[in-house]
C-alpha cells in the first residue's frame, strides 16, 4: 500500500482492543499481497451497542481506495448472533473487502465475457400491488421482473436493494427469470 494502513478502534473496552488489533494488521497485510494495487486502507472497529445481559454486537467498515474508486465494507453482526466474536466479524468484512475487489478486477480488466458473469443491478421500480418490478442493470438497461421470479420472496425487496439476476428475452424485452437479493438497500446516514 502507498499509504500505511490506519486502523481506528471505537466504544472498544480494552480487553477486545488489544487482542483484535494485531489480527486486523495481518489481515491488511494479506490484502495487500492479494491486491497490490491498494493506494490506502482504512479499517474501524466498533462496538456501537453494548448489551450487558445479551452480548456485545460489533461493526467493521473497511474503507480501500483503489485507482479510479473507493470500496467500502462495511459488516456488522446481526441480532440473532448477539454473541458472535469479535474476530468473526473482523474476518467477515475481510473476506466482503476481497470480493469487492475480486469484482472491481473483473471490471477493469474486462477480460471476462459478459455472459460469465451473472448480471447484477438495483431495483429502481417496484408496483408491489401489481407484483412486478424494474432492476437497473449494472450496464444502465431496465430489465422487468415479476413477483415469480424473486427468490427470497418478493415481499422483501425494496427499491435500492442490490440483486443478481438471470435474464432471458420475454414478449415485450428483457426480463429477469430469476431474482436473488445481496444486499439490502443502503441507508442514508453515516454510520462510522
Amino acid at each position: 500500500m502507498q499509504v500505511p494502513v490506519k486502523v481506528v478502534f471505537r466504544s472498544l473496552l480494552p480487553q477486545y482492543k488489544e487482542g483484535i488489533e494485531g489480527e486486523v494488521r495481518l489481515l491488511a497485510g494479506k490484502l495487500d499481497k492479494f491486491h497490490p494495487d491498494i493506494i490506502s486502507c482504512r479499517i474501524v472497529v466498533d462496538m456501537p451497542h453494548k448489551r450487558h445481559q445479551d452480548g456485545n454486537l460489533f461493526r467493521t467498515t473497511i474503507t480501500l481506495n483503489v485507482p479510479d474508486k473507493q470500496i467500502v465494507v462495511s459488516r456488522e453482526n446481526p441480532v440473532s448472533q448477539i454473541n458472535e466474536n469479535i474476530y468473526v466479524a473482523v474476518r467477515h468484512a475481510f473476506d466482503d473487502a476481497i470480493r469487492q475487489l475480486e469484482e472491481y478486477d473483473l471490471i477493469k480488466s474486462r477480460d471476462v465475457k459478459d455472459h460469465g458473469l451473472i448480471p447484477h443491478g438495483v431495483v429502481s421500480k417496484l408496483f408491489t400491488e401489481e407484483g412486478y418490478g424494474f432492476i437497473e442493470s449494472s450496464d444502465g438497461r431496465e430489465i422487468y421482473f415479476h413477483k415469480n421470479s424473486v427468490l427470497d420472496g418478493f415481499k422483501k425487496l425494496k427499491i435500492g436493494v442490490e440483486v443478481r439476476f438471470e435474464e432471458e428475452e420475454g414478449e415485450k424485452g428483457p426480463q429477469a427469470s430469476t431474482v436473488k437479493i445481496l444486499r439490502k438497500a443502503p441507508t442514508y446516514h453515516r454510520r462510522h
